[in-house]
């Protein structure tokens, strides 16, 4: 039966029990048009970011209106509102369905009655009858149409899209000069305002070259009066230089020395190889000052600007003060006003942009022709924007209807989590390492930020920095153990971590946060630790014991050689300190068996004590009751390993998937509490199959004597016989 829309106010909301909190259950079209209604503060996650979790990008980027890379409450719940008000019956949400009716959309609001007409001009484009189906398929197939179409309604023209050659040349030009934009299909095009900007600079450049046309006075060398204005500019600091030296030679005749380079600096140059760009030929004036009046233009240059002079003579000095041999400072100043209005015309240069074009291809470009040309291939590629934006709102309504229910259901709520009816959103894939199956694993940006919160979740954690393909592909992900142990959990240990699409990864453990895994941990740990300390204490023992002997056997190395060498030690250098006497060996031998014997009577102390306390303990064992016995071993096992137990089991209740997905970039709304069986289930240990046949006989197996055994039986052995000497067995044997 079809579910019709209900008021939101008096919608009846159903919650569930998961990790430790009520949450809301979405189940249906109803519960996301009510969504508004219900209290922010039951929602389980505020926001999540649109990255770095699983689910669909482009679902994502229409609900992330404001394009931050974050969903937030207000953007789910516009979606929502959104959605559900412009469908009659809401039964697609419960089904995720990706298709949808016609006759469904609610036509009775005028956005209603325009997404209507989206999906008739959809039907059309496919062929179709307008009372069939449309699904999410329909719409990308005839996106792809219109991506690799020609005109596709977003207003951007590519060149590669253009048939017409001179067209085609326009739009690269406006692209070299004002860049581009991407069209819906990625390709590099341009749209109607980088048109307008391009031909406004055209008509402006075009203007300001007009200006030169209409006064022969801009242009008095005509085509060659940039180059020409080009080298006076170069050359005007070293002119003037010239002019005011000759100027004040002619003032003071005796200044004339002084003006010219001296002898010295030819000297100073004369021992290296001189080049004619060497900044001390730059320095030296133009010409010797003191000669002939002016500046001569063939010989007598500065050998530096020889080869500027002589183009300056040539496209500036003889077109405008004809052919001479000699530039006079008034040459100079009427050269200089004749460029005067060129400078003053360049400075007002507008439409820059489009200077590099070249004169005659803007003069051509500005033909009102050529901006008809390119406006008419805008408005014919925007002709098709309806049908463009029918596509966009039809598929937009398509994936809310397929996506909007599961979302909910990882941010409203964590249903798909602790209902484990599939992997959450945020759950990057299962992490597989030391005989465990981690499927609590998240993608991480920065392992060492991430750290910093994450370690409030009391969970342990392990960073693995993932690889594949070579090592092109890289990410990290954090992964949370929380069943088994950490004996064999290092970093540096690898791994192999299966994504959300089944792409494998070479994962190595980076970075661990250490936390209580499991109850059995705990258990463990204090026999393990006492394991651990004798163990080391062994060592030691050992060690110092094979530092002794060695020590022994130098010190009788050094004896035997100085009794070879005729019972004379080597002297020792001088300034060395003296040896102290060596111990007479009898003596050594008194104190070693002295010492054997007190070492011999200490075991013996040690043994009869050991033997006592253990005496009692089976005493006092044997003393008990045949239904006190189980009482007091599990007495035993509970002082030595209940603290411990109950500690971690204290720190297992709190553990908290909360900061480990605000370290993500959610904003979690409560307390995600992993309790201990759901946390067993979360982290897979290694077993055998069911019906599987196992043979326990190990080719292999090292061959060794039971010493345990050994000790065991001795052990109750050694029990047995106290017992019996004290009596314990007389009231069973009747003796």
């Amino acid at each position: 039966m079809a579910r019709r829309k209900s008021d939101s106010g008096s919608h009846v909301w159903r919650f569930f029990r998961a990790g430790g909190f009520d949450q809301v259950r979405i189940d249906n079209g109803e519960d996301v048009a009510a969504l508004g209604g219900l209290d922010q503060k039951l929602w389980v996650a505020l926001a999540c970011p649109t990255r770095g979790i699983e689910f669909d990008a482009r679902t994502l980027e229409l609900i992330d209106s404001d394009k931050d890379g974050r969903i937030r409450a207000p953007e789910i719940l516009a979606a929502s509102a959104w959605a559900s008000g412009l469908l009659k019956t809401l039964d697609g949400f419960s089904e995720s369905r990706d298709s949808l009716t016609l006759d469904n959309i609610d036509d009775g609001k005028p956005e209603g009655k325009e997404l209507r007409a989206s999906a008739l001009i959809i039907q059309r484009m496919l062929g179709r009858d307008a009372a069939g189906a449309i699904t999410l398929q329909d719409t990308i197939e005839i996106e792809r149409i219109l991506d690799s179409a020609t005109f596709n309604g977003d207003g951007i023209v590519p060149p590669d899209s253009v048939e017409d050659n001179d067209a085609r040349a326009i739009i690269v030009d406006m692209m070299a000069c004002f860049g581009s934009v991407p069209d819906r299909a990625g390709k590099q095009g341009i749209s109607h305002d980088i048109a307008e900007k391009f031909f406004a600079a055209v008509a402006a450049h075009s203007t300001w070259l007009a200006e030169a046309d209409a006064s022969p006075a801009v242009l008095p060398l005509g085509p060659n009066t940039e180059a020409g204005a080009a080298l006076a500019h170069d050359l005007k600091a070293k002119l003037d230089d010239y002019f005011t030296r000759c100027r004040l030679a002619a003032y003071d005749p005796n200044s004339v020395a002084a003006l010219n380079p001296p002898n010295e600096l030819y000297e100073a140059m004369s021992p290296h190889a001189i080049a004619l760009g060497d900044a001390e030929i730059k320095t030296l004036p133009l010409a010797r000052i003191g000669g002939e009046n002016g500046l001569p233009l063939a010989q007598g240059i500065n050998p530096a600007y020889a080869a500027a002079i002589g183009k300056f003579r040539d496209i500036v000095v003889s077109p405008l003060r004809g052919a001479i041999d000699r530039l006079t400072e008034q040459d100079w100043e009427a050269i200089q006003a004749r460029l005067a209005p060129y400078d003053a015309w360049m400075s007002r240069c507008a439409g820059t942009e489009v200077k590099a074009l070249g004169s005659e291809r803007v003069r051509r470009l500005a033909d009102p022709s050529a901006k008809r040309r390119i406006d008419d291939l805008i408005a014919r590629d925007k002709a098709l924007e309806p049908e463009a934006k029918a596509i966009a709102r039809v598929e937009k309504l398509l994936r809310y209807q397929r996506d909007l229910v599961p979302l909910l259901n990882n941010t409203v709520s964590f249903r798909d989590f602790y209902r484990r009816s599939g992997m959450a959103a945020f759950q990057a894939g299962t992490l597989y390492l030391d005989g465990r199956s981690c499927e609590l694993c998240v993608e991480v940006t920065d392992e060492a930020k991430h750290a910093q919160l994450a370690t409030l979740s009391r969970i342990y954690l392990a960073y693995c920095r993932c690889t594949r393909s070579g090592g092109t592909e890289t990410m990290t992900i954090a992964a949370a153990f929380t069943a088994g142990d950490a004996l064999n959990l290092l970093v540096g240990r690898n791994g192999v971590f299966y994504d959300r699409k089944g792409r494998d990864w070479d994962a190595t453990i980076m970075r661990i946060i250490e936390h209580p895994i499991s109850l059995r941990q705990a258990f463990w740990l204090p026999y393990r630790q006492a394991a651990r300390f004798i163990g080391d204490q062994v060592q030691k023992v050992a060690a110092a014991r094979a530092a002794s002997s060695q020590a022994q056997m130098a010190a009788a190395s050094v004896r035997n050689i100085s009794t070879a060498s005729g019972g004379s030690a080597p002297a020792a250098p001088p300034g060395t300190p003296a040896a102290a006497p060596a111990p007479d060996p009898s003596a050594s031998q008194q104190f070693d068996a002295a010492r054997m014997a007190g070492i011999f009577a200490a075991l013996g102390l040690a043994v009869g004590a050991i033997g006592t306390a253990i005496a009692s303990t089976v005493t006092g064992f044997m003393n008990l009751s045949w239904w006190q016995m189980p009482l007091a071993i599990a007495g035993i096992v509970l002082v030595i390993s209940g603290p411990s137990v109950v500690i971690a089991a204290l720190k297992l209740r709190n553990r908290n998937l909360g900061p480990i997905l605000d370290a993500c970039g959610w904003a979690v709304n409560t307390r995600l509490r992993i309790n201990i069986p759901f946390g067993t289930a979360l982290t897979a240990l290694a077993r055998l199959p069911e019906h599987a046949e196992r043979s326990l006989v190990d080719p292999y197996a090292e061959r060794r004597r039971p010493w345990g055994l050994y000790i065991t039986i001795t052990v109750v052995i050694a029990a047995l016989i106290s017992a019996y000497r004290f009596g314990l067995f007389d009231r069973w044997i009747g003796g």
